[in-house]
Order: structure tokens, then C-alpha cells, then sequence
């Protein structure tokens, strides 16, 4: 007989029965659906990552529907499930859904959520903070004062990079990149060269603008340049950012080539997907080349790391924290509760996914309305108007 799932209930005479597959920030999410009829169950069991049998002693018998995490297998045997246990929706706590095989949700009526309009920022900022990180050998410098090595100031102790007047490369000018391009030059004084299928008019104008406020202010004006090829971004960047989506294209975009164009003392960040790293290949180029370094928030087989990275120490690595501020995941948190109880109650899918701030506002209801579901459209859920 299976071991029995541990969880924590709340409002255990709600008429809906929506499961949580992990403990989740802030309350607020937890009240949205109390308020709403909804019994909400957590689990509370010690794994890090659940497997699908847990899951599918979760959904049980009945089940309306279930708030995950992007590192569960959503798949046939889980919406296969769900959908006999009479439930009606399932949302990732995440703006990313490879986890989720839409089709199998699709062929079982189930709708799919996920939480964007909530990350940008705070996305961009890890990615800025890698960058400085390793430009400047932050956590380099940190372990060799936690060793007792500092013994008094040297010429030549930790020396990094300046950022001021050198360029950043963005891969993926979309919202993240855009929010991270506009921290690196206003920030920094860098200018931009990026790379993306889709011009990226309002970042032009802002860099732009920022470059005419430097010059009337005496100061040397920052430029911008969309590029014709990412490996033009390679060569030229002194600080390059993934923000690319994952797919076939992606997958493995910077791999022994690609690192071959880039300056011996460049920095790559990557805070998108793990996979559009050849991990193994970037092992072998940081141990090549000391000078280049990396600032990594995504590993290609999370949660490990090809082996020889973690003993490296011009790679910066963090566990998968981007969207890690209070704010973005208790909003996460409800985003991903609202998809689930708009479906129960047969709410449209709002217009905008990124326009999430109406969702968020703690001092009003929130809209009638899903915030984001990914296969709307592929199961007849009609759209909100605004």
C-alpha cells in the first residue's frame, strides 16, 4: 500500500478541492480561494521535487485542480487524471511550462497556466547582479575573506573589469532582456548591442534618449545596435545575457563555437534556460580560459551541474533564483492560485498576461478573469474584455 501524501488543509468544508503540490509564499493566495468556496490542500512532504505517483496520490478521486511547479511532469498520466477526478485546470507557479505536454492537457479539456507579468524586474535584476558579480569577482573575493587568506591590501588583489564604456550584449530583447539592457546601460553606462528577431523599438528610444541626457550633460553618450547575428553579439559584447525561449533553436545555442567567438575576458550570464548552455562545453572553456567568467542562475540537468563547474572559480552559481523576491513570488503565488479557480468557476482568460497588475493589487478583488492560460484558445476559453 502507498505511503499516505502529507498535507495541510485549509477551509476543509470548501466545496472545490484545489491541491497545492508545494508550500507556496505569502497567504494571500490562500485567501483568494477560502473566500471562494475552496477547500485548499498543501503538501508539506519533505521532497524537493515530487514524483508523478505523488502527484497522482494527491489528485485522487476528486480533484478540481492542482497548482504545480515547472520540476513535475505534467503529462498524459497526470491530466488523464486530473480529468477523472472531475478537475478543470492546472497552473504552473511559473512563467515557463516545459514541464507541461499541452497536448495531453488539451486532449483531456484541461487548461494550463502559467504566472508571466510578475518576473520581468525582478528576473532582469539577478541577471544585472550576476553581471556585476563577475565582473568585479564578488564571490571570488567573499570566499577568500571567509578563509582567513586576506592578509592586507594588494596591486593586484581581485582585479576585475569596469563596466563604465564597455558593451553589453543581449541575446532575446524581449521583456526580461529589455528590463535587464535598460539596468545595464542606465546603470552602468554601457552601450548595447543585442540580438532578436523582432526589433526592439522602445529599448532603441530609451538608450537613445539616455545617450542625448549624458551628451547635454557633458558626459560621453551611450550607443545601441540591433545586430544582424548573435554571433556578432558574441564577438563584440564584453558582457553578454541569454533571454532567449527554449525550443529546438535554442537548445544548446552557446556551445563550443559560439564560446569561440568571444573575447577571453567576456562575461556570460544566464538566467533563461539551462539548456541553451552546452554546459559540458562552457566547463571546458572557463577551465581553458581563466579570465572569461559566467554568472549562472540555470543548469542544463537542474538541479546538478556538469561536473567540474562547482570547483571553478570564475563561474558565479546560484539555484535557480531569479524570481526569488518576496514581491514576484508571493504574486507568482496568486497568479497561479487565480488561473486555477477561474477555471473552476468558468471565468474568461484575461486579454493581457503581462498586464498582471490588476491581479495584484491587495486593496481590490481581482478581475473575473484567468490571468494567463496558455491553451485558451485550444480549449474554447473565451477572452475577457477590458
Amino acid at each position: 500500500m502507498a505511503k499516505p501524501i502529507s498535507i495541510e488543509v485549509w477551509n476543509p468544508s470548501g466545496k472545490y478541492r484545489i491541491v497545492s503540490t508545494k508550500s507556496m509564499p505569502g497567504t494571500r493566495w490562500i485567501r483568494l480561494l477560502t473566500e471562494q468556496d475552496c477547500r485548499v490542500e498543501i503538501c508539506t512532504e519533505k521532497k524537493t521535487i515530487l514524483s508523478v505517483e505523488d502527484i497522482l496520490a494527491l489528485i485522487g478521486n476528486k480533484c478540481d485542480g492542482v497548482i504545480g511547479q515547472l520540476t513535475e511532469d505534467w503529462g498524459e498520466t497526470l491530466f488523464s487524471a486530473l480529468r477523472r477526478a472531475g478537475g478543470k485546470a492546472f497552473s504552473n507557479m511559473a512563467v515557463g511550462y516545459n514541464n507541461v505536454d499541452v497536448n495531453a492537457a488539451n486532449k483531456n479539456g484541461i487548461a494550463v497556466g502559467n504566472t508571466p507579468g510578475v518576473l520581468t524586474e525582478t528576473t532582469a535584476e539577478l541577471a544585472a547582479a550576476l553581471s556585476l558579480s563577475a565582473s568585479r569577482r564578488i564571490a571570488e573575493a567573499d570566499q577568500f575573506m571567509r578563509a582567513g587568506l586576506y592578509d592586507g591590501w594588494l596591486p593586484h588583489l581581485f582585479v576585475g573589469n569596469l563596466l563604465k564604456g564597455q558593451t553589453v550584449g543581449v541575446i532575446g530583447a524581449g521583456r526580461i532582456g529589455s528590463a535587464y539592457a535598460r539596468m545595464m546601460v542606465e546603470g552602468y553606462k554601457m552601450n548595447l548591442i543585442y540580438y532578436d528577431l523582432y526589433q526592439a523599438t522602445r529599448l532603441e528610444k530609451f538608450v537613445t534618449a539616455y545617450g542625448e541626457f549624458l551628451k547635454a550633460n557633458g558626459e560621453q553618450p551611450v550607443t545601441w545596435r540591433r545586430a544582424s547575428s548573435m554571433h556578432e553579439v558574441l564577438r563584440e559584447a564584453d558582457v553578454i545575457s541569454l533571454h532567449p525561449v527554449l525550443d529546438k533553436t535554442t537548445y544548446h545555442l552557446i556551445n563550443k563555437e559560439s564560446l569561440s567567438f568571444m573575447k577571453k575576458d567576456a562575461i556570460l550570464v544566464n538566467a533563461s534556460r539551462g539548456p541553451v548552455i552546452d554546459e559540458a562545453a562552457l566547463v571546458e572553456h572557463l577551465k581553458a580560459n581563466p579570465m572569461f567568467r559566467v554568472g549562472l542562475d540555470v543548469f542544463e540537468d537542474e538541479p546538478y551541474m556538469k561536473p567540474g563547474l562547482a570547483e571553478l572559480k570564475n563561474a558565479i552559481v546560484v539555484p535557480h533564483i531569479a524570481s526569488a523576491s518576496k514581491w514576484t513570488r508571493e504574486g507568482m503565488a496568486t497568479l497561479a492560485a487565480l488561473n486555477v479557480l477561474g477555471r473552476i468557476k468558468g471565468y474568461p482568460s484575461w486579454p493581457n498576461p503581462n498586464l498582471v497588475e490588476p491581479f495584484l493589487d491587495e486593496n481590490s478583488a481581482p478581475p473575473p478573469a484567468c490571468p494567463s492560460i496558455v491553451n485558451a484558445k485550444d480549449i474554447g476559453l473565451p477572452v475577457a474584455k477590458l
